[in-house]
């Protein structure tokens, strides 16, 4: 029974961690090459996309933005640019035409490189065929720039503290309402063992 209580906590860790890790916003810095737009048949994997651009009807196939780079160790990342809207992930980006813009406005050659900073949610599966969604971009000095998470921090400090306020709350609710609970169940349980043990005492004369 312990093992399935703790694999069943690890599993909801799992889970809230995964969420966290795809929805949270995470920075690259990269070297951009190109942009274009490609149509797009969703099927099963289509939770690893956004819905269609404000303004647009849904359909079972779009048109969407894309924007290649390179990282500065060589290897490409390409991502999605695709309206978030009102929808979840909570980014309300209605922006994707002039993110496209300013995308391509900044390529470079690999011998007159700029880097950009890539602001983004989701990952990057070539088996699912899923790109994260770019937010922004901004242009820094060099790719060893340090970035420091500013957002997650206050968000991962703010959430601790909704944890220790909702376990608070969990603790004064159990010593109010349950353990009283518990203490009567465990007086009548002594007062029926109690009185069990002297009828059956009087019955054997022990």
């Amino acid at each position: 029974m312990r093992y399935v209580k703790w694999t069943f906590i690890a599993l909801i860790l799992l889970t809230i961690g995964a969420v966290f890790h795809y929805t949270l916003p995470q920075r690259d810095i990269v070297r951009i090459v190109n942009t274009y737009e490609e149509r797009q048949d969703f099927g099963w994997n289509s939770i690893f996309w956004a819905g269609p651009n404000a303004g647009a009807a849904s359909a079972p196939n779009r048109d969407v933005l894309f924007i290649q780079t390179v990282r500065a160790n060589g290897n490409p990342m390409v991502y999605r640019n695709e309206d978030t809207g009102w929808g979840w992930p909570p980014y309300f980006k209605f922006d994707t035409a002039n993110l496209q813009t300013e995308a391509a406005d900044a390529v470079s050659s690999r011998t007159a490189p700029e880097w950009y900073a890539v602001t983004h949610y989701g990952w990057r599966s070539e088996l699912f065929s899923s790109f994260p969604n770019a937010v922004r971009i901004r242009p820094v000095i060099g790719p060893d720039v340090t970035l420091i998470p500013w957002f997650n921090i206050v968000f991962f400090v703010l959430f601790a503290v909704f944890l220790l306020w909702v376990w608070r709350l969990w603790v004064r609710f159990r010593e109010r309402r349950i353990d009283p609970v518990l203490e009567d169940i465990d007086e009548a349980s002594d007062e029926v063992r109690s009185r069990a043990t002297g009828w059956w005492r009087r019955l054997t004369g022990r």
